[in-house]
């Protein structure tokens, strides 16, 4: 990730209530696909505020959320205080192996170190689990939508969001699902659409101010005053099933050294001999080590069976 992605990733936590108000939610039928409709272990990844977690409770799964933002974390929280979390990102993720059956990033993949991120994923995900992504785009096919883009930039490159994953060897083939829907937008909550973007909240003040400006121009031109207006969007989602590697195998545990002693003496054995230990697996040389023996009294027999 450049210095200048770096400082994009981290402009949310200045904007996270704007965030909360101004983002849109995922369609129900889209987080069914992601995720399944049975309840299921779910990691998510850049949790967010929680948009798309609330999604997921909804349909029974368990949740664990993962943000590393702790300004966008604290209003997942304030939503969802029984989601069990952590400030955490995708490259280190603190669950055990093969823990969850699915791990989902809602809008945030593009923002991962897929080098070192892909690895953990497929660590802690269980035999046959799943890596899914979802993004919201805007339906730049809508006229007014195009020119809303050219106010506040165009979204993220995501011509192949999940070419890394399709390129490593820890996933198999990844399919593709696409849904639509619509946030209904007012004046208040289309400005902290715009304010909530990452290429905005970098901006100097005066510079912000004056794209929300023109947004609400825009916004009173095409839009229906207190009504608002419905921003059409198309939810692009990906999945790939784990590829399952064996379990490591156990590190052999040593055979305990077992002392022999062989009592009394023999004809022709040694004065002062010490009595013989050896270990279990090199238990012939015990027999080979009684020299000078000349009836059968000092012969040690060891049974083999």
């Amino acid at each position: 990730m450049t210095e200048d992605q770096q400082r994009h990733a981290r402009s949310f936590g200045g904007v996270a209530d704007a965030y909360d108000r101004g983002r849109p939610t995922y369609p129900a039928d889209a987080v069914a696909w992601l995720v399944g409709t049975e309840p299921v272990a779910v990691l998510e990844l850049g949790a967010g505020t929680g948009k798309l977690t609330e999604r997921l409770v909804a349909l029974g799964h368990e949740v664990y959320a993962t943000e590393p933002d702790e300004a966008m974390l604290e209003v997942l929280r304030r939503h969802l205080p029984d989601v069990p979390t952590s400030a955490s990102g995708a490259e280190e993720i603190p669950l055990p192996d093969r823990s969850v059956d699915v791990v989902v990033a809602g809008q945030c993949f593009h923002w991962f170190d897929a080098e070192r991120a892909l690895p953990e994923i497929a660590r802690v995900l269980k035999p046959g689990g799943v890596l899914a992504a979802v993004w919201n785009q805007r339906d730049a096919r809508i006229p007014w939508v195009r020119k809303l883009g050219r106010i506040i930039g165009t979204q993220e490159d995501l011509t192949d969001p999940l070419a890394a994953v399709a390129a490593s060897s820890d996933f198999g083939d990844v399919e593709t699902g696409s849904f639509k829907h619509w946030q209904v937008v007012d004046r208040r909550s289309i400005q902290d659409l715009v304010r909530s973007r990452s290429n905005v909240a970098v901006l100097g003040d005066s510079e912000r101010e004056r794209t929300v400006a023109d947004v609400l121009a825009l916004y009173d031109d095409y839009g229906r005053g207190m009504d608002g207006m419905q921003l059409p969007y198309v939810t692009a989602c990906y999945r790939a099933v784990v590829v399952d590697r064996p379990e490591p195998a156990p590190t052999p545990v040593p055979e305990p050294t077992v002392p022999i002693t062989v009592s009394g003496s023999a004809s022709g054995a040694r004065a002062g001999d010490d009595p013989m230990t050896d270990s279990a697996h090199t238990l012939p040389r015990v027999a080979a080590g009684l020299t000078g023996l000349d009836d059968d009294a000092g012969v040690l027999l060891i049974d083999f069976r």
